[in-house]
């Protein structure tokens, strides 16, 4: 018989949702238009910021961001190998070399403390995110960047609505970064955004993000060659109306998370969230446990494997950078031994994703954690489970 599975991340539309995207297709402008400019401006407003510009991913956005700064072969970023979007591989994209510095482990977010340790002359930028919700240290992360000159980029990609110090993330960086792939709270299927309250930088970004049919008179349009990284007029339709559902998606999805909290006290041991000092709100992109000391990246595995038996989709939530192929072999590449990473390493084989989305009602939520502590039973032999 087959199990209906839970899924990991789900999407949905409302009706006046689908009534905006069927405008579009009726009115002929599926390229850039009206839906698009309404999206940029409504979300540059909802997290406060001066300037949005929508691109075509969290990755493209990020290299845009890069090539915008000047940022080119021969410099340096240090970021995190601890990452979903990867986003990070957009630094190798622009022919610069990422350099991985190691994460502060409860928060799972780039240590301001390890990073300084990786600064050298050719440093040009820290790009930091907000691991699966949780702000990194953005006032030591700026006091750094600011002590030696460099640009600061924050990766929101996984952090729709989490605060810190009285500001929403996507306000620290120079310029932020945000996806709306799945499993993001506002999903378009594709696509992100860039926000900076730098106009000229906004006005280099729009640029870098690809030519309009304006631009064909000009004859500048040559000194800098842009990308085809734009945003339909229906993604900007299918993010204007979720953008104008988000904050009660966020509230629905805390429901969902204090139902798994409810239910995760039935594990021995069982470590509350952490929230470091200066946060004030965690909207989290997936519920995460991390596995107790028995358990390696093969009994991960299994466990997923035993999970989706069940009907419950999970996923490994970071394989880090570093002990991926291309950076392995990439002999430019700072960082790229395992241990050089200790805490990257041990989120990376202990961290495991499971389902958080509107969908799910209490009875789904207790049955996933019935079956993952019945398979960290049979797997770990007992071991204890995380937050």
């Amino acid at each position: 018989m087959d199990i209906e599975t839970i899924a990991l991340c789900e999407s949905s539309i409302s009706d006046q949702g689908l009534s905006l995207v069927e405008a579009v297709l009726a009115s002929g402008r599926w390229g850039d238009g009206p839906m698009l400019e309404s999206f940029e401006q409504g979300f540059a407003r909802w997290v406060g910021r001066q300037h949005a510009v929508a691109v075509g991913s969290g990755t493209l956005g990020t290299w845009i961001a890069l090539r915008a700064m000047g940022i080119a072969p021969g410099d340096e970023v240090i970021c995190a190998s601890h990452t979903w979007h990867q986003v990070a591989q957009a630094i190798t994209l622009t022919g610069a070399t990422p350099v991985f510095a190691d994460i502060n482990y409860w928060t799972g977010c780039l240590s301001p403390e390890k990073a300084a340790l990786k600064i050298t002359p050719a440093t040009k930028a820290i790009l930091a995110g907000n691991t699966n919700g949780h702000p990194a240290a953005w006032k030591p992360l700026r006091a750094l960047a600011d002590a030696h000159g460099l640009k600061l980029i924050e990766d929101s990609t996984e952090s729709l609505g989490s605060r810190y110090l009285g500001q929403s993330v996507g306000t620290f960086g120079d310029v932020s970064v945000f996806d709306f792939s799945m499993p993001s709270a506002l999903c378009t299927g594709e696509g992100g955004m860039l926000l900076t309250d730098d106009e000229a930088l906004a006005i280099e970004l729009r640029y870098l993000r690809q030519r309009r049919l304006s631009d064909r008179a000009s004859v500048s349009i040559g000194s800098r060659v842009p990308l085809q990284a734009g945003m339909s007029e229906l993604t900007a339709a299918l993010g204007l109306v979720q953008l104008a559902e988000l904050d009660e998606r966020l509230l629905q999805r805390k429901q969902v998370e204090a139902w798994y909290h409810a239910e995760m006290q039935s594990f021995e041991g069982v470590k509350p969230p952490y929230l470091a000092e200066d946060v004030d709100e965690v909207h989290w992109m997936l519920y995460v446990v991390h596995l107790g000391k028995r358990f390696g990246a093969s009994a991960r595995t299994q466990m997923i494997d035993d999970m989706k038996s069940c009907g419950v989709e999970t996923a490994a939530y970071s394989h880090p950078l570093h002990q991926q192929f291309f950076y392995m072999n990439a002999s430019a590449t700072v960082g790229r031994q395992r241990g050089v990473l200790p805490d990257t390493d041990r989120i990376g084989d202990r961290a495991l994703a499971l389902p958080l989305h509107t969908g799910l009602d209490t009875d789904q939520v207790r049955h996933i954690v019935k079956t993952l502590k019945d398979t960290a039973t049979n797997v770990g032999a007992g071991a204890a489970i995380y937050l």
